[in-house]
């Protein structure tokens, strides 16, 4: 059977020869760029487009694709990651191995044609890194199993963030495990923990459905004693006495840890050969294996396995018990994946050794970085990522790649300055154009009908700090209780702090973090005045919000935090330094996990809003906002990225679009919610006094169902598959919620009755009232919400930066949070799609896509477009200025408008806003002079002698035109024949041919 991949079936042969003659011409390039590596020129991508790779999409996948996006116009693949991660994974974030590639997304030939693929086209692509953390438990990680089996005598106990001197003196030495279902004693005797030998290594472990825990050589005398006392062997007693004089796991001098390391490996493989070569050993090997097994009825034969268990390097736990206790660091509260100590020089060395050689090679062009937040001196990773990278190709400066961090800002905040990278991911720019598109005007009035539905006084900023506090108790209380354990220590080092307690210290650091403005700082050797700013600003919230707290403990806290506390030692100096850097580790994941994953799930006024990065709080964001942020971001971040949609967002760029029109007609629905509240009522439960589902998780779920509904009436299989998405997602927004239910206290009961209230809902019949009302409603939103995504999807494209397309939304899509959002996207209908709009068939004139915009060919042309014009003129978008138009006329507040220029070529962008206002309930398409009349765009005073702009969408010649003092462009002429306009003038001469230059030659 012919191979097969998501762009449809290779023919066998014919692909393979054009993969391998690809990868001739790849690597006659890269030895060229190689050779001229001092001159080098740091390629800036283009334009981005992001692939989720795992078993279902790989690297085949991804190369069958290549031709489809250079036709696009992209000139740069944006993967997840793709090192080998835990068997399984579906996103690639919990990396086991950072040196070699994951086998289910394909070995390295296969990588190697995929490269080849893009060279040949004249694209590169993007990889996220993951340098926070890897993926543990199990048995995958070679690393985690060593420290499991040596504790800090592991040559890779210092790779980890684990305490080892945790407050309770019990587990000192000892790292926490918790995978087990029940607590320890409860799964100890049901025989469900069982020893076992490794014959292949000469090992033994312990496993526990799919974790292995081996463990400590220097143990396995106990076992050995039982098998000495069925067979007698001299080597057998031998070897039982090496093991036995193995240097203790708390030996940690260099040649200790070198000697256990070497000898035990070696006593090992003795046992493993004696095994082998002697049936009465193995047997005997296996019986005392078995004696350790017990008998469910009797507890106390156990006890030999649980004094085994108890020697060892772990300590193994219920997972509840994680929260509180758990001695390493996390992602977020996540236990199987484990921070990982990057800032440690060997640690970075290890863990980047593939990816260097991958960019020394010239086959990576650009990295993203994962959770930069999570690190312990951001700035100093991506200083010295920036060096090791300068070395490895021969780029002379500070920023030798295109680099991007994954880095939260709020509205307020931005990226330090002296950071070596090209910007952030796209979380800010995706929340700011999602701002400009919502009406600020109504925030009273939605205010209103949210809590008069809900019956609850909600407000943003308390529902963060409750949500912050809820974290800080449940999930991430052991990450409170390490910085605790930090800060106790420092105030005892001074007889005017020693009196602070223990709970007193605590409470100050909950408060203090809870009311933290941004998800961190980044103090180091000094403090930064806007790091300051924030700390003070956390601190006296803290202090009004706590006031039972002693002042002098908040005093206290400050000073630890702003490095000003007096320190007569250089160790002392360096304890309050590690606190202070330690405590800004974990206040990114407990206000990622507060905010993101609680908080975006209770306030639901407007879902458009709760977005990653986003501030529900912020209402609107305006015209003023985007332009501020754009000319901001042209002078000090010109190569960011900007996203609308990505693997992380709560809901996909087109949902926010249409949700957005909702602020647009406050009053409708008013109505309408407590119309369908009423048909529905008989749809809920009463448990223990409440109704099920809530109020606001019924509110939840109706602008879902706004945000998500098909463009076109599915048919019984489809409308099955959405039915289950949306009883999925539902389940999944009431956990985050944790309100009624959480991943860690479920209620069946409360689930149950959310899942009929969805399917009741939603079920196909004639007499379902709610169905019909709603999809009445619906129809003109969606409507509305298409327009808006055309006009987001055009600022992307052209504002500053670097637009990226995630997966399958040049085409319009209605994902909601993953796994939602990581379903198969149909390649083979976007390549015919696009090859009829390249062809000119019929019906694919603008006005005529903007005619029956529900198959998605608009946004596709407007993005096709708009991608062929970055693609002739990539210097005009790459180095191009960036002026605020102002708009005259009664339409004004409708319009974003802005311009581009770079010489003598300029392109002037016209994003209407607001449709629903614009246009009220009518069925018109906003275009020509019964809408815009004479609405003018201004040009600039360089432009105003222009003789005429050119609309890159539909071809046509607009002249500038006088209104008294002001000349510019009308925008019934500009919108004439497509909901959005691209002009330009001094683009005529023809780009540079990119199948004609060098690989990268379109990227620059």
């Amino acid at each position: 059977m012919a191979p097969r991949c998501r762009a449809g079936t290779l023919r066998p042969g014919a692909s393979c020869g054009c993969w391998r003659a690809a990868v001739n011409r790849a690597e006659r390039h890269g030895a060229a760029r190689r050779d001229a590596a001092d001159a080098a020129e740091l390629v800036i991508p283009r334009a981005t487009y992001r692939v989720q790779l795992n078993a279902g999409f790989t690297f085949r996948d991804a190369t069958a694709i290549v031709p489809y996006l250079a036709q696009l116009g992209i000139s740069h693949l944006y993967c997840s990651p793709y090192f080998r991660a835990r068997s399984g994974s579906t996103h690639g974030y919990d990396v086991v191995d950072h040196n070699s590639f994951n086998p289910e997304i394909g070995e390295r030939d296969d990588f190697e044609l995929f490269v080849a693929a893009l060279r040949a086209h004249g694209m590169g692509h993007i990889l996220d890194i993951v340098p926070n953390h890897v993926g543990i438990l199990g048995a995958d990680n070679a690393w985690w199993m060593d420290v499991l089996e040596n504790g800090e005598a592991s040559r890779y106990a210092a790779f980890f963030d684990i305490d080892w001197a945790p407050s309770n003196p019990d587990r000192a030495h000892k790292v926490l495990v918790p995978v087990l279902a029940d607590p320890y004693g409860t799964v100890l005797e049901r025989g469900e923990l069982e020893l076992r030998f490794e014959g292949h290594s000469g090992s033994f472990a312990v496993f526990y459905q799919s974790h292995r825990l081996p463990l400590d050589p220097r143990t396995y005398p106990r076992i050995l004693d039982r098998v000495a006392a069925l067979v007698a062997n001299t080597e057998l007693e031998n070897i039982r006495r090496a093991l036995a004089e193995l240097p203790d796991r708390q030996a940690l001098a260099p040649e200790q840890v070198a000697e256990r390391c070497r000898e035990k490996e070696r006593h090992k493989q003795r046992l493993a050969a004696l095994a082998a070569g002697n049936p009465e050993v193995a047997a005997a090997i296996e019986a005392a294996v078995r004696s350790f097994g017990g008998t469910a009825a009797e507890p106390a034969s156990f006890d030999a396995l649980h004094e085994l268990l108890e020697l060892q390097a772990y300590h193994l736990a219920y997972w509840r018990v994680a929260a509180e206790d758990i001695n390493y660091r996390r992602f977020f509260d996540v236990n199987d994946l484990a921070g990982l100590r990057v800032d440690n020089e060997a640690v970075f060395e290890v863990t980047h050794r593939l990816v260097l050689q991958l960019i020394g090679a010239g086959m990576i062009d650009g990295l993203r970085v994962d959770h930069a937040d999570g690190l312990y001196d951001p700035a100093g990773y991506v200083r010295r990522l920036q060096e090791r990278i300068a070395a490895v190709t021969g780029r002379r400066g500070a920023r030798a790649l295109y680099l991007l961090v994954e880095k939260i800002t709020a509205s307020f905040e931005h990226l330090p300055s002296d950071w070596p990278v090209h910007g952030e991911t796209g979380y800010h720019f995706a929340n700011v154009v999602n701002r400009m598109l919502v009406d600020s005007a109504t925030r009273a009035r939605m205010d209103r009908v949210y809590r008069a539905f809900i019956d609850e006084p909600l407000e943003w900023r308390q529902v963060a700090y409750e949500c912050q506090l809820l974290v800080l108790r449940r999930s991430l209380a052991s990450e409170l209780n390490v910085a605790t354990n930090q800060l106790a220590r420092i105030a005892r080092a001074d007889r005017r702090t020693r009196d602070f307690t223990y709970n007193g210290l605590r409470t100050a650091l909950a408060e203090v973090i809870a009311c933290f403005p941004v998800y961190r700082t980044y103090v180091a050797a000094t403090v930064a005045d806007s790091d300051r700013r924030y700390i003070e600003w956390a601190i006296a919230n803290a202090r009004r919000r706590h006031a039972a707290t002693e002042a002098s403990v908040f005093d206290f806290v400050r000073a630890a935090l702003l490095l000003e506390l007096p320190a007569p030692t250089d160790e002392l100096r360096r304890r309050i330094r590690a606190f202070a850097m330690k405590f800004q580790q974990i206040t990114a994941p407990i206000t990622g996990k507060g905010i993101e994953d609680t908080a975006l799930y209770r306030f639901n006024r407007l879902l458009s809003l709760n977005e990653v990065g986003g501030e529900p709080g912020n209402y609107g964001g305006g015209v003023r906002t985007f332009h501020a942020d754009a000319e901001y971001r042209v002078r000090h971040w010109p190569h960011e990225m900007l996203a609308t949609s990505t693997h992380d967002t709560k809901r996909s760029e087109d949902v926010r679009a249409r949700l957005n029109v909702l602020s647009e007609m406050a009053t409708p629905w008013r109505d309408a919610v407590r119309r369908w509240s009423r048909i529905n009522r008989s749809r809920k439960r009463a448990l223990e006094g409440r109704q099920a589902p809530s109020r606001n998780d019924e509110y939840h779920f109706y602008q879902t169902l706004v945000g998500t509904w098909p463009l076109t009436e599915p048919d019984a299989a489809g409308a099955a598959a959405y039915r289950e998405r949306l009883e999925a997602y539902m389940i999944k927004a009431a956990r985050e919620a944790k309100l009624r239910t959480s991943w860690t206290e479920s209620d069946a009961a409360y689930e149950e009755a959310l899942l009929q209230f969805v399917r009741s809902a939603l079920e196909p019949r004639d007499n379902n009232l709610f169905l019909g009302d709603f999809v009445e409603f619906q129809r003109p939103v969606a409507r509305f919400g298409l327009l808006n995504a055309l006009s987001q999807t055009l600022c992307k494209l052209t504002a500053p930066g670097v637009p990226d397309i995630y997966q399958g939304n040049e085409l319009w899509d209605f994902s909601l949070v993953d796994p939602d959002n990581r379903r198969a996207v149909d390649y083979r209908r976007r390549r015919a799609l696009l090859a009829e709009l390249q062809h000119g068939d019929p019906g694919t004139a603008p006005r005529a896509l903007a005619e029956r915009m529900e198959d998605g060919r608009a946004k596709l042309l407007l993005t096709w477009k708009t991608l062929q014009l970055r693609r002739a003129h990539p210097q005009l978008f790459r180095d191009g200025d960036y002026r605020r138009l102002r708009v005259r006329g009664v339409r004004a507040q409708h319009l974003c408008a802005f311009a581009r220029r770079l010489r003598q070529q300029s392109l002037v962008v016209v994003a209407p806003r607001l449709y629903r206002r614009l246009l009220g309930d009518e069925g018109a398409l906003p275009l020509g002079e019964a809408v815009w009349g004479e609405t003018l765009i201004e040009l600039p005073r360089e432009e105003r002698s222009r003789a005429s702009f050119r609309n890159v969408l539909d071809g046509a010649q607009l002249s500038p035109v006088r209104q008294g003092e002001s000349v510019g462009l009308l925008a019934a002429q500009a919108l004439a024949e497509f909901p959005v306009a691209l002009l330009t003038c001094g683009c005529d001469a023809p780009g540079a041919d990119p199948n004609r230059a060098t690989p990268h030659a379109a990227a620059r």
